[in-house]
């Protein structure tokens, strides 16, 4: 197999650590993004190139993204979540950095990112299953999420003229630093290396969407046909039900 040069997003941690370690296991030549210049520096030597940014900072995105090379895949994976735990009292601040790490930042990393994807290339877009239906406390996660999907649906209409694929990724809940500070139960958790693996042979075929484990997504789904006066009393009457960062 032809190695490919591949970019990913918070590729520091969780997810996008672990599609780091095994693209590079591959062969693949990696181009590793993130925050911490510290975790950045412990996988440099097996990167093919590390970009370091925040994704709120336009100006840094544009001076690191500037000279990599021709890309076959992207994956957008950085993300935050924080929840709005008093929506009488709504955090608008909180609200504005959730939306703005989640969604505009892709506006800005595919501006810069978008014209260096190869025909035939690959964008994959780390969303959540959150989308599938809403969940309290989860304004500004869920919001941003589903901007995410839009937008990645979207963009495979107008990049089919291009030969550039589009996969949306809605993962459950898996273990990551950031469902670390999850309070409530999460079912059907698995670790980010089972999530990477489901990611890369999802890409690997091309898959327009991708969503596991399937235990929880097929359930949401089927909670998502049901009158929502049905759904959103079980939501509302489940005391333990504070959230869902996935």
């Amino acid at each position: 197999m032809t190695a490919k040069t591949i970019l990913i997003t918070g590729a520091t941690s969780g997810i996008g650590l672990a599609l780091f370690e095994l693209y590079v296991a591959r062969g693949d030549k990696v181009i590793a993004c993130g925050r911490n210049a510290q975790q950045l520096n412990k996988i440099s030597e097996k990167a093919h190139q590390v970009c370091q940014f925040d994704v709120n900072q336009p100006n840094q995105i544009q001076q690191q993204l500037n000279n990599i090379d021709k890309l076959d895949v992207v994956i957008f994976n950085a993300g935050d979540c924080q929840y709005i735990d008093d929506v009488k009292h709504f955090e608008a601040t909180k609200f504005a950095h959730i939306i703005s790490t989640n969604l505009t930042s892709l506006g800005w990393l595919l501006e810069a990112i978008l014209p260096k994807v190869k025909t035939n290339g690959q964008l994959v877009f780390v969303s959540s299953s959150a989308t599938i239906l809403p969940f309290p406390r989860s304004e500004a996660y869920g919001a941003s999420k589903a901007g995410m999907d839009y937008l990645a649906n979207s963009l495979r209409l107008d990049l089919a003229a291009e030969n550039i694929d589009v996969t949306l990724v809605h993962p459950g809940f898996v273990k990551t630093p950031l469902t670390d500070k999850n309070d409530f139960n999460m079912p059907f958790l698995i670790t980010s290396d089972q999530a990477a693996k489901k990611i890369l042979k999802g890409v690997n075929k091309r898959q327009k969407y991708l969503h596991f484990p399937k235990r929880l997504t097929l359930l949401l789904k089927l909670f998502s046909f049901l009158p929502s006066s049905i759904w959103q009393k079980l939501m509302t009457n489940n005391n333990k039900s504070k959230g869902l960062n996935t």
